[in-house]
């Protein structure tokens, strides 16, 4: 990868170009009715979400939120169409996997739709459940873990779930 890809934390002022990634990943990997509760959890200013930043421009931006002591999650990761096949995806697993284990974490959760748990896949991650037209019409939710390193021995993986609950 030629790319140099730059990672800082997301701030109001970075609001509008998140939503425009979103609205350039929808309705391919994000459901329209996603849009509010994205525009929501930015307006919150979230610990750990982070700005993608390739050259001048956000590329994409992820966040990697603590659960409990021993898990974290992976929330709203997107990535600008334009910028896709070019190693940045990758950037930003390699970025989720060091910061969660520099925070002793051996699990991230991840909830992709269908369309982009092969690429979560690609890294490790296992789906533990799916449920059908979960983030809306056509658009099914797949709940994964990655598991980013040997996990401690109080670790207890989560249950499989056919994700009817």
């Amino acid at each position: 990868m030629n790319t140099t890809v730059a990672f800082r934390p997301y701030t109001h002022a970075d609001r509008e170009a998140c939503l425009e990634l979103f609205d350039e990943n929808c309705p391919e990997f994000f459901a329209p009715n996603e849009r509010d509760d994205y525009a929501n959890f930015l307006d919150a200013e979230p610990e750990g979400y982070e700005a993608c930043i390739v050259g001048d421009r956000i590329a994409g931006a992820f966040g990697l939120i603590v659960g409990n002591a021993r898990r974290m999650h992976l929330n709203w990761i997107l990535l600008d169409p334009k910028f896709q096949g070019l190693g940045i995806g990758s950037a930003i697993m390699g970025r989720i996997t060091t910061l969660a284990m520099a925070a002793g974490i051996h699990v991230v959760d991840i909830a992709a739709s269908h369309k982009s748990a092969p690429f979560f896949a690609k890294f490790g991650a296992v789906a533990t459940a799916t449920t059908h037209d979960g983030w809306g019409p056509g658009m099914h939710r797949v709940d994964m873990e990655l598991r980013t390193g040997k996990p401690d021995a109080s670790f207890e993986p989560a249950p499989i779930r056919d994700g009817h609950d």
